[in-house]
């Protein structure tokens, strides 16, 4: 079971990876397209954590969220381990450990995260992000929702 939810934490490496190829490959660093008129694909660097936090840190951020993406992914590796048959909280942890692992690869071999999905309203911008983020994002919320279900059923996770 353990294989089966760290393998899909592997394919969304995979495809983050992949996908931020492709765009790095394909666009110059702030190059844009519009794809629709709240979407455009944009290459863009985030040196920071979620939102650009601590972007402009001097580059010792670079090391801090390596290091935290480092023990989150042993953290939820042991959590995936003792919860394998939980699918609900194993899916939340995998989706989670992907994006973890997808934009640590980026952390640690350019300093940044490759960000290049880019929604808007007019002139107001949503913070870019990629495939990992989406993932985090999809595993949190998942987490959320996991819990909200226990606590109506009265059930706790062990």
């Amino acid at each position: 079971m353990l294989k089966n939810w760290l393998g899909l934490s592997a394919l969304i490496v995979a495809l983050d990876q992949i996908s931020k190829i492709l765009i790095t490959n394909h666009f110059s660093y702030l190059e844009s397209l519009t794809v629709l008129s709240v979407f455009d694909i944009s290459l863009l660097h985030n040196a920071g954590a979620a939102f650009s936090f601590l972007s402009d840190a001097g580059g010792m951020q670079r090391w801090l969220f390596t290091a935290i993406a480092v023990i989150a992914a042993v953290s939820i590796t042991r959590l995936l381990k003792k919860h394998a048959k939980e699918t609900l909280f194993a899916l939340a942890l995998s989706l989670i450990l992907g994006g973890a692992l997808g934009n640590l690869i980026d952390r640690i071999n350019y300093g940044y995260v490759v960000d290049f999905l880019l929604f808007h309203w007019n002139e107001h911008y949503f913070p870019a992000f990629n495939l990992a983020d989406s993932a985090i994002t999809g595993g949190a919320m998942l987490l959320i929702w996991e819990s909200l279900m226990e606590k109506k059923h009265g059930s706790a996770v062990s």
